[in-house]
């Protein structure tokens, strides 16, 4: 079931003072940079004048939007983009975002990352007063709360904000109406969602990196239950938050945000660096040189090497055209993956102790096979650090964790893990070096479910995942 973590998704928004024939060129590179948060689906929405021009598909970014297909969007003022990874809906064209609805007061289009745990009760009690829902996602739940919300208040903004009350779960959105882009972030901040300006327009997104490489200023992180509105080149920030926890999640940290990414005050790679330190001072051992599997554990390995002294080195070369491994839909094509992405560099491996560190360990069956072809290459030991605490726990906020029988931690002690996978020795990071790291960042409190099996929020006793897909 698991290779690797399933990730989320990704938004990205853009309002400018000026009709601009850029935007949805721009918010092409947005979404390119956040790639890494989905690669099932992706999709771009522009609005010209109140009119709204959306282009979606299965696939890649690079693929989807050829200069072809771009063409096709018109000059606007806004455009919002997305990647997806499906937690909620399987990965059909028909749950690429941006999700868009023609209602009574005009257009009404959503990016969304994150996951809602009453996606079910919320959608039958909307079809039993009518709805029609054209997917199985989550997002147009949203959608469609905030459009029957909109026909009763006077602004869309109060409709996002009455919209909030029903949505229980994780939801950074942007929002775009016929006249105003919105950005939201749910009230315990599970995911991600940040601020900038290009000039005089301002651009939302979900990591920094998308920020920086189109040349926007970062001006700052939205807080948890705050609603940002621009219209008419004005800009307005509400507050919906009461007494909720934070509940950042801090696996994006650990594995999901970019390296170059700032998220809530913290530089993802300085976290994952110290993370590495703390390995290195928990769990010291003695080894020729320190290697990261790509790309997910070179900060951490980095980390390592600079406190333990001992040379950091690559071990493998990694093929640029080779996805993430748990994209793939089955084990076996996973298991061929990992031979086609990584290959070892014998010179460097052989005869040689080593000591590998990974971000996470989730079913095992990854690590396992990298672990083998460095064996093949004649490496004469290798110590497996962790750079994050064993898993336990399943996810009900955005990634792709529903079933404990799939978490390798649940099932065997850490020495039967080792003698599973093959290892000289494991370790992971502990909780207690996890939170000292996070303390760093400017959130106060962490979702760390994954770890402990408790949650900011009150979970639901089962995870009803995909429960719409008969319909279709």
């Amino acid at each position: 079931m698991f290779g690797k973590i399933k990730e989320e998704c990704g938004v990205f928004g853009i309002y400018s003072m000026e009709k601009n024939e850029d935007v949805a060129n721009i918010t092409r590179i947005g979404i390119s940079c956040l790639q890494h948060r989905g690669e099932e689906s992706c999709g771009i929405a522009v609005n010209d004048g109140g009119l709204v021009y959306c282009e979606k598909d299965i696939g890649l970014v690079n693929d989807v939007f050829t200069p072809e297909r771009l063409a096709k969007l018109p000059t606007g003022k806004m455009a919002i983009g997305h990647v997806r990874y499906s937690t909620t809906g399987a990965p059909r064209k028909e749950n690429a975002q941006p999700i868009v609805k023609r209602y009574a007061k005009g257009n009404i289009c959503v990016v969304h990352n994150g996951n809602l745990i009453n996606t079910e009760e919320l959608r039958n009690e909307l079809e039993m007063h009518g709805a029609i829902f054209n997917s199985t996602s989550d997002t147009e739940v949203i959608c469609s709360i905030i459009a029957r919300e909109r026909v009763k208040t006077g602004s869309i903004e109060e409709a996002v904000i009455n919209a909030t009350k029903y949505l229980k779960g994780a939801y950074s959105l942007v929002v775009m109406s016929s006249r105003k882009l919105i950005a939201v972030r749910d009230p315990n901040g599970f995911r991600p969602l940040c601020m900038g300006r290009l000039g005089n327009d301002y651009v939302f997104a979900s990591e920094s990196c998308a920020l920086d490489v189109i040349g926007a200023k970062f001006e700052r992180d939205i807080n948890p239950g705050e609603i940002i509105t621009i219209y008419n080149n004005e800009i307005k920030t509400q507050s919906f938050r009461k007494n909720e926890k934070d509940g950042f999640c801090i696996f994006e940290y650990v594995y999901f945000a970019r390296p170059d990414s700032n998220v809530d005050g913290m530089n993802v790679h300085k976290f994952r660096e110290l993370a590495g330190k703390y390995l290195a001072e928990q769990a010291p051992v003695d080894a020729d040189f320190v290697a990261g599997v790509p790309d997910s554990g070179l900060d951490a390995a980095l980390g390592y090497s600079k406190y333990s002294k001992i040379p950091y080195d690559i071990a493998f070369v990694k093929s640029k055209y080779i996805g993430r491994t748990f994209i793939q839909s089955t084990q076996s094509k996973r298991k061929s993956q990992v031979a086609l992405k990584l290959n070892p560099i014998p010179s460097t491996v052989k005869d040689k102790k080593i000591i590998l560190v990974d971000d996470s360990l989730v079913r095992g069956t990854t690590i396992t096979r990298i672990i083998k072809i460095l064996r093949r290459a004649g490496a004469k030991e290798i110590h497996l650090r962790i750079a994050s605490p064993e898993f336990f726990g399943i996810c009900y906020f955005g990634t792709d964790i529903t079933d404990k029988n799939g978490l390798i931690a649940t099932q065997k002690s850490v020495e039967e893990i080792r003698q599973m996978i093959d290892a000289d020795s494991l370790e992971y990071l502990s909780l207690e070096n996890l939170r000292k790291i996070a303390k760093e960042s400017d959130r106060k409190g962490f979702c760390e479910g994954c770890f402990t099996c408790k949650y900011p929020i009150e979970v639901p006793k089962e995870i009803h995942k995909d429960t719409f897909e008969k319909i279709f």
